[in-house]
């Protein structure tokens, strides 16, 4: 399969949306149905035997014996664009359909975002044994006509040898060096949490200032603390999504529900960091009257790439005729998850412009040429031993 064909079946999925006018598939929503049908279609063109597991993930396996892993995930962000995550699956079917010397099993994750239950990972964490075992996950699971009881059936097998991942980088290193392709060294840690102010409702022109239990005035100081510590700490940390309630323009709003996700490399320094602003979020609550809450979502470590199949990778790489540049991901991926129980590796495609989780972002057809011609190097090198 050349890059224009593997492009065209990024955007035949793009298609499958919960808004018209925009790419945003979330975890067991309805479109993924459809997904699952074309995503079928190709993989049993490709010779895989396909099933769908109880976390929804779909899964072809092509050959038997020791095998090879490749996947990424098949949800979007809200108002995604058509490439993230799903390029990666795509290159996990074309690779197969070129007849790999070895049993490989390609993976579309039910969903690495995060979006609709506020947990990412959902789909990779049930193939090493840690499933997300929360009620509402678990009825989705049941109203896509999965059962939860079968969860502990997609755990990785024990012929996986490896797991490797393609993936846009979605930042702009590659595209500053303006190389095609990088190697994965290593992907930062992150964890979210929410953060709630419940203050008291009231109207906007009787409630003098100095009465007021305002919720929102206390999410807008602790934003701004999260944006001061970040840059003190030397982390990354945002604050991506803000309910208020009521939501009128002429009521004191009642409550104020934060998203927090804070990354780095160290671990620690990402624990310490949620700390301090746990403590300030607190501090800020007291003081203005209002009650603070805070709930941590999610916490994966950092996860170093697999020694071995790093090296692996990157010789493939120089063999496919390109820079064997290495690189660490600034963004989580399902391969931080799959790294917990098999040896893992990444590669990254550059992202035009860097730019990702958004309708503009885009792939070349030369970088794709590339991505899959250091794919063909690394299965005449890999085996799963």
């Amino acid at each position: 399969m050349q890059a224009d064909t593997l492009i065209h079946r990024c955007l035949t999925l793009a298609r499958f949306t919960e808004e018209t006018g925009h790419i945003t598939r979330t975890f067991l929503s309805p479109p993924m149905r459809e997904v699952h049908r074309e995503v079928t279609r190709w993989m049993q063109e490709a010779g895989m035997a396909v099933r769908v597991d109880a976390a929804g993930n779909i899964r072809g396996v092509y050959g038997r014996g020791p095998r090879l892993m490749i996947g990424s995930h098949l949800d979007t962000v809200p108002h995604a664009g058509p490439f993230d995550g799903i390029l990666g699956v795509m290159m996990g079917i074309a690779l197969v359909e070129e007849k790999p010397p070895f049993a490989v099993e390609v993976v579309g994750f039910s969903e690495e975002e995060g979006v609709r239950f506020r947990v990412p990972f959902i789909g990779s964490r049930a193939l090493v044994g840690d499933p997300v075992m929360d009620d509402s996950v678990l009825q989705a699971i049941r109203d896509f006509e999965l059962d939860p009881a079968e969860l502990p059936k997609a755990a990785v097998a024990r012929d996986v040898k490896g797991y490797l991942e393609f993936h846009i980088e979605q930042g702009p290193v590659l595209d500053q060096k303006n190389l095609p392709i990088g190697v994965v060294e290593a992907i930062v840690g992150q964890s979210r949490a929410e953060i709630q102010f419940q203050g008291k409702a009231g109207h906007a022109g009787t409630t003098p200032m100095t009465s007021r239990c305002d919720a929102l005035a206390a999410a807008a100081e602790g934003i701004g603390v999260v944006e001061r510590t970040a840059l003190e700490e030397g982390v990354v940390a945002t604050v991506g999504r803000l309910e208020v309630q009521p939501g009128a323009v002429n009521v004191i709003p009642g409550l104020a529900l934060a998203s927090l996700d804070v990354r780095h490399k160290n671990a620690k320094k990402i624990d310490k960091t949620m700390g301090m602003l746990q403590t300030s979020a607190e501090e800020i609550a007291k003081r203005r009257g209002v009650t603070g809450w805070w709930e941590l979502r999610s916490s994966q470590p950092p996860a170093e790439m697999n020694r071995l199949m790093t090296n692996v990778l990157a010789a493939a790489v120089k063999s496919a005729g390109h820079q064997p540049f290495r690189l660490s991901s600034g963004a989580g991926h399902d391969a931080m998850i799959l790294a917990r129980k098999v040896p893992a590796a990444m590669l990254f495609l550059r992202s035009p412009g860097g730019v990702s989780h958004h309708p503009a972002e885009t792939v070349d057809e030369y970088v794709v040429n590339a991505a899959l011609a250091a794919g063909r190097k690394f299965l005449e090198t890999w085996r799963p031993v």
